[in-house]
């Protein structure tokens, strides 16, 4: 099957990301020739917004959507997601804006979103062949120690539920409740392979070697870790719940 990029809608968020959106952007657009660039700007005081213009005037495959404030991850990707679908594209893209997802693995992750029944494939740091670069081994405890604790109390059992390295399907999202996400922070990468699994289809995950950042400042803090853990928490008492209640009724039955 050829693939090609024109269908993919790839969809950076920035925030403070002066130093690295210009190398990232064109790595991507090597990567996948004729596909659209989406930048969601915060309004980025360091000026990120005005470097994302000059990018969208040099290429027509670059198109930047300004918002007022920084609202977020999760808004500004659910945000692209809106637009995307409106806009006709069949395959869209999370990706970070500090260069630790690399673009040159989004063809593979992108073919592997044509296998039947997939609606979400995952850049993955936790299966063969996937690792990361840069990072202390407190942070690696963390992030296995996180994935092991989705599996565990979520019907999850991908390797890397937190990665933000994505590709889903315009297909999912659409049968996907969009507006019922609640999370604003790490948590909105366990919620939406939630919301996946809960259609019906697959999650494929394909190996990344993860970098950490070069420049700038990262956005993750013990809050947003802390949210995290407690949702995943949240989602495993009602599964429980559910998983009772079942039980339950099935006893009533009989």
């Amino acid at each position: 099957m050829t693939i090609t990029y024109s269908d993919v809608l790839v969809c950076i968020p920035t925030y403070n990301e002066s130093a690295n959106l210009v190398p990232l952007v064109r790595r991507a657009l090597d990567s996948v020739a004729g596909a659209t660039i989406l930048v969601i700007d915060d309004s980025s005081p360091d000026g990120t917004g005005d470097i994302a213009d000059a990018l969208a005037a040099e290429h027509p495959d670059v198109r930047v959507l300004h918002r007022p404030a920084k609202s977020g991850l999760a808004t500004a990707y659910l945000d692209a997601f809106r637009y995307g679908l409106e806009d006709g594209f069949t395959r869209l893209v999370e990706m970070d804006a500090d260069g630790s997802h690399p673009p040159e693995r989004l063809p593979a992750m992108i073919a592997a979103s044509y296998a039947p029944e997939v609606g979400l494939v995952i850049g993955s740091r936790y299966v063969p062949g996937g690792r990361t670069e840069g990072w202390p081994l407190s942070r690696k405890i963390l992030s296995k120690a996180g994935n092991t604790y989705v599996r565990m109390l979520t019907p999850l059992t991908v390797r890397d539920a937190t990665a933000g390295y994505r590709v889903f399907t315009a297909d999912v999202l659409r049968v996907m409740d969009l507006d019922s996400v609640t999370s604003r922070g790490y948590s909105f990468q366990i919620e939406m392979a939630l919301l996946v699994a809960g259609t019906g289809k697959k999650i494929s995950e394909v190996p990344i070697t993860f970098r950490e950042r070069e420049s700038g400042t990262s956005k993750m803090s013990r809050a947003v870790v802390l949210e995290a853990l407690w949702k995943t928490t949240i989602w495993g008492w009602r599964k429980r719940s559910v998983q009772q209640t079942a039980h339950t009724t099935e006893a009533e039955i009989r």
